[in-house]
């Protein structure tokens, strides 16, 4: 005859029990945390700094653009297609932020400054925004702006001139200077927006 365990109803509602917590607090800690389209940075906590002169030879760094979210990308004005497909989304985010739009600095570094002069860096972010603000150095300023955040960038030989190879993130800093994101080159207006719009409701 079998024995009958008198215990293992209880036993059994005491393991649902439990795990229905546990699942309730894993639930409560994720949604601690923001979940964003793009590269959540925010725990790299990397120092950036770096000195560039923006197309005024006005010397600047990430601190002029406290209070405000930065969208920073590396670039140069030759290049064929990500840099500008990179602008111009730039132009449709800040579009589709509406009044927010006042609280977003876009920032373009050039990684080509031998043929980026200061008239030509400016006259090409004229064409997207008037507000983009587009910085320059020397080689060697250059490299360390672009080590800040690991950035890589290379002249490739093409005929008797060249193009550059480099990074396609976009990297998004909020109010106190602080890394937050790294928005890869496929993504979508409405993702960025999103990811925006989040980092927003948090300052």
């Amino acid at each position: 005859m079998k024995k009958f365990d008198i215990h293992a109803p209880f036993r059994g509602a005491l393991c649902h029990l439990v795990a229905v917590l546990l699942l309730a607090m894993l639930q409560a800690c994720s949604g601690d945390k923001p979940r964003f389209a793009g590269i959540d940075l925010t725990d790299t906590k990397k120092d950036v700094q770096f000195t560039l002169s923006d197309v005024n030879g006005k010397e600047r760094t990430l601190e002029d653009f406290r209070g405000s979210y930065v969208m920073l990308f590396y670039g140069f004005t030759q290049c064929p297609d990500v840099c500008p497909t990179t602008l111009g989304r730039a132009v449709e985010v800040r579009k589709k932020l509406g009044a927010d739009a006042s609280r977003l600095r876009v920032v373009f570094i050039s990684v080509d400054p031998d043929r980026d002069t200061p008239e030509l860096l400016r006259n090409y972010l004229q064409a997207f925004d008037p507000e983009f603000v587009g910085l320059r150095g020397t080689g060697e300023q250059t490299k360390v702006a672009a080590k800040a955040l690991n950035v890589f960038f290379e002249k490739v030989p093409t005929g008797g001139s060249y193009t550059i190879n480099h990074t396609a993130l976009t990297y998004i800093f909020d109010p106190q200077g602080r890394l937050r994101l790294g928005m890869r080159h496929e993504q979508t207006v409405d993702e960025f927006v999103s990811d925006l719009r989040l980092l927003m409701k948090q300052s």
